[in-house]
């Protein structure tokens, strides 16, 4: 595999690590304590291109691969987490679902705002009863004339507050289990449709988890994406997706607790030297250095095989449950090295350290990545 970047890749990084260290960074911190969502920063990644980077050009996006989006949500999740996810929900968990299975029409009405930045977007699977198990969703859609009717709620909905295009996920008839959910796609004016309670988190603040319900809504049946009988396998698919998304905002945040912790480890004299001449240190930063360099190269495998056309659900699950214990990994020991200075938010390695733990949960737990290898080993 090569692992040398293109040109166009080394632009994109340092297009988006200059934004991300020029805008984003000088308000993090003070978002973070305020839980306020970076309208205007993710206003200007619209700009930039940022929010449909994988897209095809026809329908508002930058067209490049798979390794380039890695390489963006890294960059922003090395300055700012919440930027990270925000960008990659919208990327992954939208962008890419209405491209891969929408209608012309649903392109031209749905994606095209969404990838050019007009327009943010949500994907709406969990609920307060179903997280790993998404073939039990409470959430109903019941055909009427030329409309579906959805009735339910979501929770922990990321980008909800502030989106105006919902991928739900829906199911027509339980007794059908996998075989009854449905996707439909949901505008935020849509009678019925109410955007509940902003949750309060112990990390990325600054992004909004919310939930949402969804009473006798009306939704025209050319909004369901995909054909009727697909709603599952889109969801994995997409999910698929999503973990090298989120793969690369641990990815991102471990790069940037290591950054911090070199800089603090040269600067911070101790017994008449710098902490970085002690070996517990180096030993320290060494192995955050491997686990970085490994999770990367699991993330580009996965983005590689993507790209290629193949079947990347072991890869992506691989690259996830890796770089999120590499990027909680590499947060507590950048704590530790700076010692007290690490516990307060003074400094940037607490805020990582909060922001890994839920690389870890969202988008399929660890334990669930794990499942997803053991049985895709089982099969070989």
């Amino acid at each position: 595999m090569d692992f040398q970047y293109s040109e166009e890749q080394q632009l994109l990084r340092q297009t988006v690590r200059d934004f991300a260290e020029k805008e984003l960074a000088k308000d993090a911190r003070e978002r973070d304590a305020a839980e306020k969502f970076p309208t205007q920063h993710v206003k200007k990644m619209g700009e930039l291109g940022f929010m449909g980077l994988q897209i095809a050009p026809e329908w508002g996006g930058g067209g490049m691969d798979t390794v380039a989006y890695s390489i963006l949500i890294e960059e922003l999740s090395r300055v700012d987490a919440t930027a990270g996810v925000i960008a990659s929900v919208n990327n992954s968990l939208v962008c890419y679902g209405l491209e891969k299975y929408g209608t012309d029409a649903q392109k031209a009405k749905f994606l095209r705002p969404l990838a050019n930045g007009k327009k943010l977007g949500a994907f709406c699977l969990s609920e307060p009863a179903t997280g790993s198990d998404a073939s039990a969703l409470q959430t109903t859609c019941r055909k009427d004339g030329d409309d579906w009717i959805v009735d339910g709620s979501k929770n922990f909905i990321t980008n909800g507050t502030q989106s105006q295009v919902y991928i739900v996920f829906a199911t027509e008839d339980k007794s059908s289990g996998y075989a009854g959910v449905r996707c439909i796609i949901v505008e935020r004016d849509t009678p019925g449709f109410k955007i509940g309670r902003k949750e309060k988190k112990l990390g990325i603040r600054s992004s909004d988890t919310c939930s949402l319900m969804f009473e006798n809504c009306r939704v025209p049946q050319s909004n369901t994406l995909g054909p009727a009988e697909k709603g599952f396998p889109i969801a994995m698919n997409v999910l698929n997706k999503g973990r090298i998304g989120i793969a690369s905002q641990a990815l991102g945040i471990a790069v940037g607790a290591f950054d911090a912790a070199v800089s603090y480890a040269k600067e911070r004299v101790q017994f008449g030297k710098p902490i970085a001449a002690q070996q517990a240190i180096q030993f320290m930063l060494a192995e955050m250095d491997v686990r970085i360099h490994a999770a990367r190269y699991l993330i580009y495998d996965a983005a590689n095989t993507k790209d290629r056309g193949g079947d990347f659900t072991m890869q992506s699950a691989r690259a996830k449950l890796f770089a999120a214990e590499t990027a909680m990994f590499c947060a507590d020991k950048a704590v530790q090295i700076h010692g007290g200075y690490g516990y307060i938010k003074d400094y940037p390695v607490e805020r990582f350290l909060r922001d890994a733990k839920i690389t870890e949960i969202y988008e399929g737990t660890s334990e669930i990545q794990k499942l997803v290898i053991g049985r895709g080993v089982l099969k070989k």
